[in-house]
């Protein structure tokens, strides 16, 4: 409960800034541009956020290896919400000029410094507490945080959406960040209850932490970080553009009510709520690369399908094109993500591996998919090659999962220096 409530904050906070920036920013603090450049723009301050997740993963890792998981969760929640509840109160470009926009800059790199932190924090304290043989399982329940900020923020824009346009750009949209500090307050009271994991509290009692744990995975794990890197890619990518990128190309390209999309990403997030922890007790019996392939594998097959649904405009085959991309590829590649990144790297630089894999990985994929799809439609007047790019990314995550060792039976902790040890390699070592 405290990773996932933590992390229903995290990403409620997210997504609602990146729907915000597809159907209001472009008007309450870009209104200078044409309505899809001014949307670009708004974009590229989403991005911003994904740019300062890195900072956030190598400050909150380092210390999240040397002074315990829990102080940086209760750490990164309070910078996450807080942000978000700062957005609310902002004042428009009408109101201060290019303040506004600044200003928004700056708490969306407040927001991505705080998910920076979360995310590896979140995944490991399931990891670390999770008996053998449930690891997949245990972590992949912080990841359903991901379909319930999701569907939260969602139904919250639907609700104040219902007020009209006029109401939603003048005041109406503030309310969802506003709302914020409600979660971080429940957030806050359950996480300050919970206990560091066995693998850490070994750690102290042996003093054997990691003296700068970020140079310890460069130098010595680098294989590892290239994996994490390239199985990370298709999942971000995916991800972003039938998050993101959808709202915008549904109510700006083809003309359609923000509903439509908005309606489609709630009913993908309660598919995904499903997925996630199926997909992660799927990766504790036939393995974390297995699993992880099939959804990007799905996100390959499907990326030029979704778009002919998409571009119907019948809300109906919106829908299943968002849960087929969002739901099926990446909420399946995301329910076994979390395991397979965490058994990538030993417990004493466990947060600062999965942090820069994670926030580092997504600077080229997911960090830029929703302002690179937007160019290519509007350097082409068609999705297609956004559909493109959804298969280039699921093959790169292909090629780095084929590259990648099966981790699923590994004994993890069982020596803190060191990755797990293979179920054939320690039968070899008994016998």
């Amino acid at each position: 409960m405290a990773s996932v409530i933590g992390s229903v904050v995290e990403w409620y906070d997210f997504f609602l800034y990146a729907t915000m920036a597809a159907i209001v920013f472009d008007s309450q603090f870009f209104p200078s541009f044409d309505p899809l450049i001014g949307t670009l723009v708004a974009f590229g301050t989403f991005a911003a956020g994904f740019v300062t997740r890195p900072i956030g993963g190598l400050i909150f890792g380092h210390f999240g290896d040397r002074l315990g998981r829990k102080k940086i969760l209760v750490t990164t929640m309070l910078i996450m919400g807080l942000s978000t509840f700062c957005m609310g109160i902002l004042p428009t470009y009408e109101s201060v000029g290019a303040a506004a926009p600044i200003l928004l800059l700056l708490l969306r790199m407040l927001q991505g410094i705080g998910l920076g932190g979360e995310w590896g924090g979140a995944a490991i304290l399931t990891f670390e507490h999770a008996p053998q043989g449930k690891r997949g399982f245990f972590s992949s329940w912080p990841q359903t945080g991901v379909p319930l900020g999701l569907m939260l923020s969602t139904l919250l824009v639907n609700a104040v959406s219902m007020l009209g346009d006029e109401a939603l750009l003048a005041w109406a949209w503030r309310i969802p960040f506003l709302l914020s500090i409600v979660l971080v307050i429940v957030g806050l009271v359950i996480r300050l209850n919970v206990t560091e994991p066995p693998a850490f509290r070994k750690m102290v009692e042996n003093d054997d932490r990691a003296g700068v744990p970020m140079f310890e995975v460069i130098t010595k794990y680098p294989k590892q970080l290239v994996v994490g890197f390239c199985a990370r890619f298709g999942e971000s990518v995916t991800f972003n553009v039938f998050n993101a990128f959808v709202l915008t190309y549904t109510t700006q390209v083809l003309g359609l009510e923000s509903k439509h999309a908005l309606n489609g990403l709630l009913i993908a997030s309660i598919f995904g709520v499903v997925i996630i922890p199926f997909a992660g007790r799927l990766s504790d019996r036939i393995g974390r690369r297995p699993v992880f392939a099939i959804g990007a594998a799905v996100a390959a097959v499907t990326a030029f399908p979704i778009f002919a649904l998409i571009d119907t405009g019948l809300a109906p085959l919106i829908w299943l094109a968002i849960v087929l991309g969002w739901a099926l590829g990446a909420c399946t590649m995301f329910g076994a993500e979390a395991a397979f990144i965490a058994e990538l790297f030993p417990a004493r630089v466990r947060y600062s591996g999965m942090s820069i894999v994670y926030q580092l990985g997504v600077l080229p994929s997911g960090a830029i998919a929703p302002a690179l799809s937007v160019w290519l439609v509007s350097l082409t007047g068609s999705a297609w090659p956004v559909a493109a790019y959804v298969v280039l990314a699921a093959l790169i995550s292909l090629i780095g999962l084929r590259a990648a060792r099966e981790t699923a039976h590994d004994d993890i902790d069982g020596d803190l220096h060191a990755p797990g040890i293979g179920r054939a390699e320690t039968e070899r070592a008994a016998r």
